[in-house]
C-alpha cells in the first residue's frame, strides 16, 4: 500500500484494499480516495468506530469546487467500505446513490481538428526539462484514446508487462464493469508505440508503468493528463470559436464516430460490425456503443448521404386541388 491509514477505520480500509487487489483490481484511485476518507474521519470523527449516518452525511456534502460526478465517486468508495464492514458482521450505514443529472453534451473533435492537435503536441515544450517526458507520455496516451478508443484509466494504468509489441496487443485487466479484454493496435501505429516504449525504458527503466508519474513507482495522474490536453487544445487557432472545450475522454467518442462513418462510406453493414466494435471498446452491449455515436456535423452528413429509407417512409406531400 502507498499510504498509511491512521483513523479508527484503518484496519477495515486496509482489509478492503487487500480484498480488491486479491480480486484482481489495480485499485489505485480507490486507495487514494480511501486515504482522503481516512483523513476526513481522523479529523472530523476521531472517536467514532462505526460508520454512522451522521458521518455519511458529512462526507456526502458536495464541495463548492467539486462536480457532482466527483462527489458521487467519493460516496461510492464509502459505500464499498460500508459493505465490506457489513460483510464482517459489523454494523455500518450504507450511503445511498446520488443522481448525477443529465449527461453533459460533449464536443467531439473532427479528424482535421485532431490532426492540428497532434501537430501542436509535437511542438509543445515544457519549461521544466525533467517534466518534458510528460508531454511525450500524454501524446502517446491521446493516440491510444483516438486511434484505439481506450478509456482514460485503461491507458493511464497500463503496465509494460501487459504490452505485446511484437503483435501489437494490449491486455486490459479489470476495466469498467470488471471486464478484461485485448486491444489490438492499428498496424501503422505499432512502430510508433514501439518507439515510445524504447523512449520510456531509457528515461525511467525501473518503472513498471507505461506512463509513469513524477514518482516512477506510480502512474501519471489524471489531473496531469487533463492539464496537458487543455493546454495543447487552447493553443489551436479555432479553440476560441468552440463553446465547450473537449476532454481526453472525448477522443474515445471521436474514435467511434470515425469508425462508424468509415464503415458507412465503404458500404459495410454497421449492424453486423457493431457487435465487434462493442467488444473492442469493452461495452456490455451494442446499445452502449450507440451512445458514443453523436450526431455531430460530420456524422449527420454521412447519415444523410447513406440514408435510402427516409424518402419512402416520409413521402412528398402533394397539395390538394381547390374546387
Amino acid at each position: 500500500m502507498r499510504y498509511t491509514f491512521e483513523s479508527t477505520f484503518a484496519p477495515y480500509i486496509m482489509g478492503l484494499i487487500e480484498q480488491k487487489r486479491a480480486d484482481g483490481f489495480i485499485y489505485v484511485d480507490g486507495e487514494r480516495m480511501l486515504k482522503r476518507l481516512d483523513t476526513f474521519c481522523k479529523e472530523r470523527f476521531p472517536g467514532t468506530d462505526v460508520i454512522t449516518r451522521e458521518l455519511v452525511e458529512a462526507w456526502s456534502v458536495i464541495i463548492p469546487t467539486e462536480k457532482k460526478s466527483s462527489r458521487n465517486s467519493r460516496i461510492c468508495v464509502l459505500r464499498q467500505l460500508s459493505r465490506y464492514i457489513l460483510s464482517l458482521g459489523i454494523d455500518a450505514h450504507i450511503p445511498h446513490k446520488y443522481s448525477e443529472g443529465p449527461r453533459p453534451i460533449l464536443y467531439i473533435p473532427t479528424r482535421d481538428e485532431m490532426t492540428a492537435f497532434f501537430k501542436e503536441m509535437d511542438s509543445l515544450k515544457n519549461t521544466q526539462p525533467r517534466h518534458q517526458r510528460f508531454v511525450d507520455e500524454c501524446k502517446m496516451m491521446f493516440l491510444l484514446y483516438y486511434c484505439c478508443g481506450m478509456r482514460m484509466s485503461e491507458a493511464r494504468l497500463l503496465k509494460k508487462e501487459y504490452v505485446d509489441w511484437d503483435n501489437g496487443i494490449l491486455t486490459i485487466f479489470a476495466s469498467k464493469g470488471h471486464k478484461d479484454r485485448l486491444v489490438y493496435l492499428p498496424q501503422d501505429g505499432i512502430g510508433v508505440f514501439a518507439k515510445y516504449l524504447r523512449f520510456i525504458e531509457n528515461r525511467v527503466p525501473d518503472s513498471p508503468w507505461m506512463f509513469p508519474g513524477e514518482n516512477p513507482d506510480s502512474p501519471i495522474s489524471s489531473i496531469v493528463v487533463a492539464r496537458y490536453f487543455k493546454k495543447c487544445w487552447m493553443k489551436l487557432p479555432f479553440a476560441s470559436d468552440i463553446n465547450k472545450c473537449p476532454t481526453p475522454h472525448c477522443l474515445r467518442h471521436a474514435f467511434v464516430v470515425e469508425r462508424l462513418n468509415n464503415w458507412m462510406l465503404l458500404g459495410i453493414e454497421t449492424k453486423k460490425m457493431l457487435a465487434y466494435l462493442s467488444k473492442y471498446l469493452g461495452h456490455k452491449s451494442p446499445s452502449e456503443t450507440y451512445y458514443y455515436y453523436h450526431l455531430v456535423k460530420k456524422a449527420f452528413a454521412v447519415i444523410r448521404e447513406k440514408d435510402k429509407v427516409s424518402n419512402r417512409v416520409i413521402p412528398e406531400v402533394i397539395p390538394y386541388e381547390e374546387f
